[in-house]
């Protein structure tokens, strides 16, 4: 049984326009057409589909997607335990970053009685009312949320600029012992990772090392963050994130 290419269109949720362009391309070429010349598709083109949208929703660009799919190596299985092996991949950064609440935290600031020339003083370019409303919708519901906000409301001017001097002291010697040389993963690494986790639960909430993992990865998952740490040093934010993982696997 063959489909036309609204049928497919509406079968996998994509526009017809994209089907046209896949077809234009060569990456999905339906196997038939009608006698006007329309498109008709055929179960293995139906298959085919299914492959190119799970490598879509995986980030593979068009160019690679061709690449993989016309490898005359690979069979249906094997495309199939791949995009398996990396959406959980996905699936577990995913639920780790769903823990990963300290700039979230840092960024909602409630209860702050700052002018916004003190702002600026105290979090340079960052404007944490910026961020206010995205941290409420994604950890509105958690208790380091809840903490977070009942600590914070307290703090003053001093305060933030207290906690800012000390987070920008660790950022230095982090960087610092990237310079030297030494691993992410050396003993000197993993105690200023301890360091890190230690003023996050001092300023804002109860960190676990489990939480303290998903908040590595986040720093390099989320361009926004990663930034935050590249500034202070190229390759800070993986660095940060590998001492992070190698502590908590530390005192595990």
């Amino acid at each position: 049984m063959s489909h036309s290419v609204g049928q497919v269109a509406a079968i996998a949720g994509v526009t017809v326009r994209t089907l046209h362009h896949y077809d234009e391309i060569g990456l999905l070429v339906p196997s038939g057409r009608s006698h006007a010349g329309h498109r008709r598709y055929e179960d293995v083109d139906l298959d085919r589909l299914q492959q190119i949208l799970f490598y879509r929703e995986l980030g593979f660009p068009l160019d690679e997607v061709a690449v993989l799919l016309d490898d005359p190596g690979a069979d249906p299985m094997a495309h199939l335990r791949r995009q398996h092996e990396l959406l959980a991949e996905r699936i577990g950064r995913l639920q780790r970053m769903a823990a990963a609440v300290e700039h979230a935290m840092e960024a909602r600031k409630m209860g702050i009685s700052l002018t916004p020339e003190e702002k600026f003083e105290v979090f340079g370019d960052f404007d944490p009312d910026a961020h206010a409303a995205e941290a409420e919708q994604r950890w509105g519901g958690t208790d380091a949320y809840a903490e977070s906000v009942r600590r914070t409301a307290s703090y003053t001017k001093e305060d933030w600029l207290r906690i800012k001097e000390r987070a920008d002291g660790l950022n230095a010697r982090i960087a610092a012992l990237m310079e030297s040389g030494a691993a992410a993963e050396s003993e000197e690494a993993m105690d200023l990772a301890e360091e890190h986790r230690r003023q996050i639960a001092e300023h804002y909430y109860a960190c676990s090392y489990e939480m303290h993992t998903g908040l590595g990865e986040m720093y390099v998952a989320d361009e926004r963050f990663t930034a935050t740490y590249e500034a202070v040093r190229p390759g800070m934010a993986s660095y940060l994130r590998d001492a992070i993982l190698a502590n908590a696997v530390r005192n595990s």
